[in-house]
């Protein structure tokens, strides 16, 4: 095994252990979720809920599913790249996912920074199928 090729076996690792990590902290927004759908069970002050909590709870709901649904997005597409990068598959797609993963303090900033370092390096661009990039040409 050469040192490209155990570098991608271990990114590939380390994107599944953030993957995971932020499908945990992604999970964070079923609190909201919970309590959008108390006050409109009307479990929290009162029995008949008057129409500002109808929508105070509406808005829990929405803004909990919404952040949700992003974070279990964002850890499945990084839990893809993993798999991508054990396959050398969808070269752009783990570059991009590599950048995106850097907003994810600080875990996927570092798997982010280190997988872009190691992704432009010619030999791992082969690995991928892609040609190295080539020094533009200057003419005088």
């Amino acid at each position: 095994m050469t040192k490209d090729e155990e570098h991608l076996k271990l990114l590939s690792i380390f994107h599944y252990v953030v993957a995971g990590v932020a499908a945990l902290f992604g999970l964070m927004p079923v609190i909201y979720i919970v309590l959008g759908v108390a006050i409109l069970c009307g479990k929290l002050d009162s029995a008949h809920p008057d129409p500002g909590e109808w929508v105070g709870g509406w808005f829990f709901v929405g803004i909990g599913s919404v952040f949700l649904a992003a974070a279990l997005a964002f850890s499945v597409c990084v839990a893809l790249a993993g798999r991508y990068l054990s396959r050398r598959q969808h070269y752009t797609f783990c570059v991009i996912m590599a950048g995106v993963a850097c907003m994810f303090m600080p875990f996927g900033t570092i798997l982010g920074v280190f997988t872009i370092i190691v992704l432009q390096r010619a030999s791992v661009r082969r690995l991928f199928g892609r040609e190295p990039l080539s020094p533009p040409v200057v003419t005088s």
